[in-house]
């Protein structure tokens, strides 16, 4: 049975889930849908039939369409669960899903494209829109260095010996970071788990540029 991720090449949302998928091992395909192109093949009636939120990523997988990228996530840890993205205690398990969802909740939404765009309508130029997101994902950056520096580990992995849910998230949100012209002198922690992260070989292939409809 064939999986197939619809997504975009930029789309943190999407991203997050190739990481996965990879460090699963997962055998899979992929269908671009643009988010701009004709004013965004998401809300296309074919999208909408598979993904009623107008959103990326959807995945077809064990004869389903899963969407939205925790649900997803979480049902791959669960289908597939070695190995293991999340620890084995509890308390390691909160404190990996409470830095992941400061990525989901806190920092990606504010610059969720649905947003840059209204932002647009508003009158805000180039400029303005940069400033944005580098005050919002700077923000969210001093919480989640917070978060880093209270593990034992100084570099390298976030939590534990390799990479967990904490890294999925993180990796996406650095390249946004990065592409919004981001200082990241403030972040040491986190700039050392992307760097440990960008040389693993399910990270890299990941990566927006290498995926089949990058611009």
């Amino acid at each position: 049975m064939t999986t197939c991720l619809y997504g975009y090449w930029r789309s943190s949302a999407a991203y997050r889930v190739r990481i996965a998928l990879n460090l699963k091992g997962v055998v899979y395909d992929q269908s671009p849908v643009h988010l701009v192109k004709d004013g965004g093949e998401q809300h296309s009636a074919e999208h909408k039939a598979r993904n009623p939120l107008s959103l990326v990523p959807a995945l077809e997988i064990d004869g389903y369409t899963l969407i939205e990228s925790p649900a997803i996530l979480e049902y791959l840890e669960d289908t597939r669960p070695d190995p293991a993205l999340m620890p084995s205690d509890p308390l390691g398990r909160a404190q990996v899903r409470a830095f992941a969802s400061h990525i989901a909740c806190n920092i990606h939404p504010i610059g969720n494209l649905r947003v840059l765009q209204h932002l647009k309508t508003k009158g805000f130029d180039e400029s303005e829109i940069k400033g944005w997101m580098q005050t919002w994902i700077a923000k969210g950056f001093i919480g989640l260095e917070a978060l880093a520096q209270r593990q034992p580990n100084p570099e390298g992995w976030l939590f534990g010996d390799g990479p967990s849910l904490a890294e999925v998230y993180l990796v996406p949100q650095m390249y946004n970071a990065r592409r919004w012209g981001v200082d990241l002198v403030a972040f040491p922690r986190l700039v050392a788990a992307d760097q440990t992260a960008m040389i693993h070989d399910a990270f890299v292939r990941a990566a927006p540029e290498d995926q089949p409809d990058a611009a």
